[in-house]
């Protein structure tokens, strides 16, 4: 497997993402949402419809740099405590930023219960429901989420240990390929048009399984597993496009995209041009950050929201206003996850089991 770094699709990828989906909550809870959308209907009405694909470009670009990680076990012999420490340490390297701000949406949500009576701001916790966050269980026992992106965590840690078990389970890579494809196709074609397993890694794994298959086919050292991987990956594509005749499902096309984007370009380096300027160091910077900004961002939606209302704002039904909270949200995210990233993501990443 090679390995270049910083990569630029990957990073801008990252970015991207985490600030749509930052902009679709945004366009979805609270007060500043509604008086934003009246203002500015087709752009919230957009974000609100469309920010919600963000999830698919996660889910590819996390099946793939699974793979790229797991990778590197290739044709080593694992125990059942090997595999079991494999996926402890992905636990350990999701949970220390996730629990603090579980900690600090759920202070933020306690304070907004005192001005704003809306849906999104939820019941109190409970410590079962807390408890139930902190193992990544709370969709499979049907709780509310405390946090909006706290679902994904839990996916995202169910889909890893799912993969690590392939990788050990197939070290040869060749059924490994077609049981991740049949696996994919599955998902796509059946279990993720049903509510009923969105709790469950089989929900998601379509589109995370076309990024296992990008990164095998790009970045593999076996030219054989490389060319097996793409066929694959091909299938997968066709049979999308045939499956829309009958109804289109835009996030499959979108995750093949990112999917096919990633194999193109996956392993490319920052463009000589913008390497050493302020725009390849922003974006290097937000990646880095990224994923302690999704996970921090609500707690100020929480906020913005509650300062709108108790301030008496929202008596103006501004939607300039709105969108400047809905900014300054935004911008906060990004101050705290840099925090949270130095003081808790980075030394976090040390912890080994």
């Amino acid at each position: 497997m090679k390995h270049n770094s910083p990569l630029f699709l990957i990073d801008f990828l990252k970015v991207f993402a985490a600030l749509l989906i930052i902009l679709h909550h945004l366009s979805s809870y609270g007060q500043i949402a509604e008086d934003a959308r009246r203002a500015f209907p087709v752009l919230m009405t957009w974000l609100f419809e469309y920010g919600r694909y963000a999830v698919q470009i996660f889910l590819v670009m996390a099946g793939y740099l699974a793979a790229q990680s797991l990778s590197r076990y290739a044709n080593i012999q694992f125990s059942a405590n090997g595999l079991l420490k494999l996926i402890l340490n992905r636990y350990l390297r999701l949970f220390a930023p996730y629990a603090a701000a579980l900690l600090f949406t759920i202070v933020c949500a306690y304070i907004a219960r005192f001005w704003v009576n809306d849906e999104f701001v939820g019941q109190s916790e409970t410590l079962g429901q807390f408890l139930a966050h902190l193992f990544f269980i709370q969709g499979i026992l049907g709780l509310d989420s405390i946090s909006a992106g706290a679902w994904y965590i839990a996916i995202d840690w169910q889909l890893y240990s799912v993969l690590a078990i392939l990788f050990v389970s197939f070290p040869r890579y060749q059924a490994l390929i077609w049981l991740v494809s049949v696996l994919a196709v599955s998902s796509l074609l059946f279990f993720n048009r049903s509510g009923d397993y969105e709790a469950y890694f089989i929900y998601f794994i379509g589109s995370y399984g076309l990024g296992v298959l990008a990164c095998l086919a790009s970045r593999f050292q076996d030219i054989g597993i490389r060319r097996l991987a793409k066929v694959a990956l091909i299938l997968i594509g066709l049979i999308i496009a045939a499956a829309s005749f009958q109804q289109v499902w835009l996030r499959n096309f979108l995750a093949w995209f990112v999917a096919l984007a990633l194999y193109l370009w996956g392993d490319t380096q920052y463009p000589k041009a913008i390497a050493q300027k302020g725009l390849a160091k922003a974006i290097t910077w937000g990646s880095q950050r990224s994923y302690s900004a999704f996970l921090i961002h609500f707690a100020f939606i929480l906020l913005a929201n509650t300062l709108y209302i108790a301030s008496g704002l929202h008596a103006h039904e501004s939607g300039t206003l709105a969108i400047a909270l809905m900014l300054g949200v935004v911008t906060t995210s990004v101050i705290a996850a840099n925090y949270v990233y130095r003081w808790i993501e980075v030394p976090a990443n040390k912890l080994k089991v």
